[in-house]
């Protein structure tokens, strides 16, 4: 099963970890400087080593991915949309079966290394990131500098090239009215966030995404160790905000309850209306409300009522209009399996 259909430590709140190093070859210009025969070479050397790595790695061109395909990756946060949109004949992914390694090649640095969890495992996922990293840097150069250390075409990543990322799931705390004071002491900690689906204080879905912003002047196990921190206290007030909630009794229950029914009735459905209403019943199956649910069902909701993933699925492009009909099939099929 791949990553993101698996549940992880405290997932119903951290949906996901995300580690990602950026990197640049020794004596090769930035991606947007380099023309055409030098990204030529980054490719054909990526691809060379690629049965060295391991991992059950393959390498993929991205122009041999249509567009669905481009964009399921992108719904799976594997890419970027940017990425995905790419008209660069060599540009190209490594990944494996699993999903969980996705190297992506030539994107805004020659390489960027990404590995992935469900829930919450930055310590795992920092060592099997440097893991990968330290076999690629002893078969290509990366370009370092002493003083700044690992060089990137974008200035806040210089140094480790390190970005750590959780995904969270903070309904409770919206649902309260604490979610702006809380964004706001987070912003203070020197940490991001940011909602997944939109930078408003109500993100769709409840679901945001926390990153470190510091890069340089501190080591990769102290930005982690320091998100770590931050994502426990994340979990600790939304876990307080849920106890409120549960006063509620049968208030809240009504109102999951009422979400679920339309969820799993509904003979069409938007993408922004199913990502609100599975936000709810995740919730309702998290505080254990709603008992027809588990948490790979809400992991296949959250997926497959995305408009690539579900076309994937049904096997077939899908026009907006048929996107809000195959989707509500697509829900009442998982909420039977």
């Amino acid at each position: 099963m791949n990553w993101y259909l698996q549940n992880g430590k405290d997932s119903d709140v951290i949906i996901s970890s995300r580690v990602r190093l950026s990197r640049n070859i020794e004596g090769i210009p930035f991606v947007s400087k380099c023309k055409t025969e030098e990204l030529k070479t980054v490719y054909k050397k990526m691809k060379e080593i690629v049965p060295l790595i391991g991992y059950g790695l393959k390498f993929i061109s991205l122009k041999d991915l249509n567009d669905l395909n481009r964009e399921a990756l992108v719904e799976k946060n594997l890419i970027s949309a940017e990425f995905a949109k790419s008209k660069n004949p060599f540009s190209a992914i490594i990944i494996n079966d699993e999903e969980n390694i996705c190297i992506t090649i030539n994107e805004e640095d020659h390489i960027k290394l990404q590995v992935f969890s469900s829930g919450l495992e930055l310590e795992n996922l920092m060592n099997l990131a440097m893991e990968i990293d330290q076999k690629l840097e002893e078969l290509i150069p990366y370009s370092f500098h002493k003083k700044y250390g690992y060089l990137t075409a974008c200035p806040t990543n210089v140094g480790t090239g390190l970005k750590v990322s959780v995904f969270t799931h903070l309904p409770a705390l919206t649902i309260t009215g604490n979610i702006r004071r809380f964004l706001s002491a987070i912003n203070n900690l020197g940490m991001s966030i940011k909602g997944v689906y939109g930078d408003s204080s109500k993100a769709e879905g409840d679901i945001y995404q926390i990153s470190n912003n510091q890069t340089i002047g501190i080591t990769e196990k102290e930005i982690t160790k320091n998100l770590k921190l931050i994502s426990q206290k994340v979990l600790e007030q939304e876990k307080m905000a849920r106890k409120y909630l549960t006063k509620k009794g049968i208030d809240l229950e009504d109102k999951l309850y009422r979400d679920f029914g339309v969820l799993s009735n509904a003979k069409k459905i938007s993408e922004e209306e199913a990502r609100e209403l599975i936000s709810n019943v995740k919730l309702g199956t998290d505080l254990g409300i709603i008992s027809e649910l588990n948490d790979t069902k809400i992991s296949e909701l959250m997926l497959y009522t995305k408009p690539a993933s579900l076309s994937l699925r049904v096997g077939k492009k899908l026009s907006v209009y048929e996107q809000e009909i195959e989707r509500a099939n697509v829900i009442k099929q998982i909420l039977s399996e």
